[in-house]
């Protein structure tokens, strides 16, 4: 416990406030072994009182690295190329633009846009319906500029990746696949922008340190629970969850607590 304590200050946490963010990516990889998804904007929700963005997103980065680096084999087999392609170099464009938003606002109104963009992306994909011009190569292009805006704003690119797979009404394994590819080959692009926004630091690097054990622990339970027979209950039950989260740290941030 000793040795903990003494490990905080490098952190820059407080105890709570260490245990509380290990219990969330714990959380946050359980949604991302389970649907493909969801790690980065279950954490960002989570942790965005704790943190602001400008600092998660360094840290999230490297959570979905090393949960893309797990999950890679699976998404290489079973994912929709001509679905990715566009997706990534759209993405690759997106995201310098996303980082130059976050670092240019206040921590304040950074978390709002973070948690706001999280609800709205969520409640979008439980629609019924989506644009049929998102089922094309021009709008995975855009869909891909967008999702990469939203990755440098707030580390969810892939809720917005998910709207566009779930345009072309995908398979929940092909679906899930497809997105492990997008966030595994984002991960080399997003990493040069954030070395050149100066965002990976030492604190975020033992930050993440201690994090992805327990990410990874999530992730591997999601992954577990992703059977043929719960495969028509996870992408309601991780929008759901997501919703959740945003309402009460919405809530929170509008009291200022």
């Amino acid at each position: 416990m000793d040795l903990i304590l003494s490990f905080l200050p490098r952190l820059d946490l407080s105890f709570s406030e260490l245990v509380f963010c290990c219990g969330a990516v714990v959380l946050a990889g359980c949604v991302r072994g389970f649907a493909g998804f969801g790690l980065s904007a279950v954490a960002m929700g989570s942790l965005v009182l704790i943190l602001p963005p400008v600092e998660l997103i360094p840290v999230l980065f490297l959570l979905e690295g090393s949960a893309s680096l797990v999950m890679f084999r699976g998404g290489l087999r079973d994912a929709d190329m001509g679905q990715f392609w566009p997706l990534a170099i759209g993405s690759a464009l997106g995201v310098p633009l996303g980082l130059l938003a976050t670092t240019s606002v206040s921590p304040e109104l950074s978390k709002l846009i973070a948690v706001s963009l999280i609800l709205v992306l969520t409640v979008l994909q439980f629609s019924p319906r989506t644009p049929a011009a998102l089922a094309t190569k021009s709008g995975g292009f855009l869909t891909g500029v967008t999702a990469g805006s939203a990755t440098g704003l707030a580390s969810v690119g892939g809720m917005v990746v998910a709207l566009y797979v779930l345009a072309n009404r995908a398979q929940p394994t092909r679906m899930r696949a497809t997105l492990t590819l997008y966030l595994f080959i984002g991960m080399f692009t997003s990493l040069v922008f954030l070395f050149l926004y100066d965002m990976i630091n030492h604190t975020v690097v033992l930050r993440a340190g201690v994090l992805i054990p327990f990410a990874l622990a999530g992730v591997l339970l999601g992954t577990y629970a992703f059977k043929p027979a719960m495969q028509k209950f996870y992408r309601n039950f991780c929008l759901i969850l997501l919703i959740g989260i945003c309402l009460v740290n919405l809530g929170r941030i509008s009291i200022g607590k």
